[in-house]
């Protein structure tokens, strides 16, 4: 096992993530998008302390059958379909052979979607943005390199990928991917990463009521702050040096 610290929670976690975010000079306008449930949470202390607005991506995983914590592919919004071929072919099976999982994956991204978004919370526009796509951590990569195929159909200025914790290769895979940055706080060998909640103290399950509340809150804060107007405030920079 290595020596890195675990995060105290998904909050400390965020809290860390969007100093990393300030010191990159992000430019304008900037979207914060979490992945829904646990990436939600990271993603709300983001957009809070870079002071931009907070949207949802929704990505559901599509498990290995017979090993389903292990992600074979992806599904997420707008019909995006993403496989990780290296684990397919270890597990002698093809996509074809997955489509009945792929379309239950598919329903159940749109209920869930349906279940966080409100009245007030409908979807913001990606294009021309700076999109910050926040998760509370990731293995494989599948579910994130889908919802960056999701986010690159939608006419983003760069996308920037924020995870708080992730094995060296998974990350490296992620930054290859053409216009990706990608802010990394824990890089873990893959020998010791295990799972991405060994790396927080407190990973209680995120439930759907609480990424519903923190798109509300993000959303009249928004209003608040800035009136609703798209766009990232660069004097906050100053503020949260």
């Amino acid at each position: 096992m290595t020596s890195y610290k675990t995060f105290r929670d998904r909050q400390q976690a965020g809290e860390m993530l969007a100093r990393g975010m300030i010191a990159m000079r992000l430019k304008p306008p900037v979207l914060v998008l979490g992945l829904p449930r646990g990436g939600v949470p990271v993603a709300a202390e983001v957009a809070n302390l870079l002071r931009a607005p907070l949207d949802i991506l929704t990505v559901r995983k599509i498990g290995a059958p017979g090993h389903e914590e292990l992600a074979c592919g992806a599904v997420a919004s707008g019909g995006i379909v993403v496989w990780n071929r290296g684990i397919l072919r270890s597990l002698g099976v093809s996509e074809r052979d997955l489509l009945d999982k792929v379309e239950l994956e598919r329903q159940e991204l749109e209920k869930r979607e349906r279940s966080i978004r409100s009245p007030e919370t409908p979807p913001h526009s990606i294009k021309g943005h700076t999109v910050l796509i926040i998760d509370d951590g990731v293995a494989t990569g599948a579910t994130m390199r889908a919802a960056i195929t999701a986010v690159q159909a939608e006419g983003p200025k760069e996308i920037v990928v924020g995870l708080p914790v992730a094995p060296q290769d998974t990350c490296r895979d992620i930054a290859n991917v053409e216009g990706v940055r990608v802010v990394c706080l824990r890089e873990i060998p893959g020998a010791d990463f295990g799972s991405v909640g060994q790396w927080y103290d407190d990973f209680s399950q995120v439930e759907t009521e609480e990424c519903r509340e923190a798109l509300i809150a993000a959303a009249r804060r928004w209003v608040r702050f800035f009136g609703g107007t798209a766009g990232f405030q660069p004097a906050v920079l100053q503020v949260l040096k």
